[in-house]
């Protein structure tokens, strides 16, 4: 879809999807930015084929997440710095503080981190540690390690699929909980069904979640259709 389209897509459920700038989707207050990009295309495409290897997946996925991340941090707060250079005095601007958050979702998340802490070195790490029951897809959290206030903290979210939204739904509210007001979840995929489990469950919460393509459809098994398959396992073997 065209970053200047203005059609709306009409998402399972009656739930309305709206195009917005720079490819932009907005839900309420919940935004949905499909990179719109050749290399991330070319990535993700790759990345879905079934004969691609582990170690070949584990490097795109790093290197997507880092695509991807650039995007997500168009809106990364910043102050005004004075400085020296070599030639004159000049006023340019630097990430403020408090400094982001990064929480990766163990454990696909985690082979996410590395590409988005290389676009924000300076950032802090959090984690997650959560598991979807396959009988009822609920998602349970067994670990967390991040700080308990997140006041005025912006905090980036990172999971490789979108699929029932059961998983970042929970992760979020937990963000909120310690008192994030800024969350962004980046995702390599998403389905329409997470995207308005989240839009249903997450009303009036001002999250953005980016992410790579938008795909079809979850099947019975609540894999997203075409997808990529089971993101942990193709980065990791089928263990655990």
């Amino acid at each position: 879809m065209p970053a200047t389209s203005r059609c709306r897509v009409r998402l399972p459920g009656g739930a309305r999807r709206a195009p917005g700038p720079s490819g932009s989707v907005t839900v309420d207050v919940m935004r949905i930015h499909v990179v719109d990009h050749p290399l991330v295309a070319h990535k993700l495409t790759t990345l879905r084929d079934k004969r691609t290897d582990s170690p070949t997946f584990r490097r795109l996925a790093d290197e997507l997440v880092t695509l991807l991340a650039y995007e997500a941090t168009r809106d990364v707060r910043t102050e005004q710095v004075d400085i020296e250079t070599p030639v004159t005095a000049t006023t340019g601007v630097r990430l403020s503080h408090p400094r982001p958050l990064v929480v990766p979702i163990l454990r696909a998340g985690l082979g996410m981190l590395d590409g988005m802490v290389r676009l924000l070195p300076t950032a802090e790490v959090g984690f997650m540690g959560m598991v979807r029951n396959e009988e009822t897809y609920e998602a349970h959290t067994y670990a967390t390690r991040m700080p308990d206030d997140l006041s005025g903290r912006q905090v980036y979210v990172v999971d490789p699929m979108l699929a029932t939204g059961g998983t970042l739904v929970a992760a979020i509210r937990e963000l909120i909980k310690r008192g994030a007001d800024d969350v962004t979840a980046i995702c390599l995929l998403a389905a329409p069904e997470g995207v308005e489990v989240m839009e249903k469950e997450l009303a009036g919460t001002p999250v953005t979640v980016v992410t790579a393509a938008v795909d079809e459809r979850l099947n019975e098994a609540r894999y997203i259709v075409p997808g990529l398959g089971d993101a942990g396992d193709r980065m990791y073997g089928t263990a655990g």
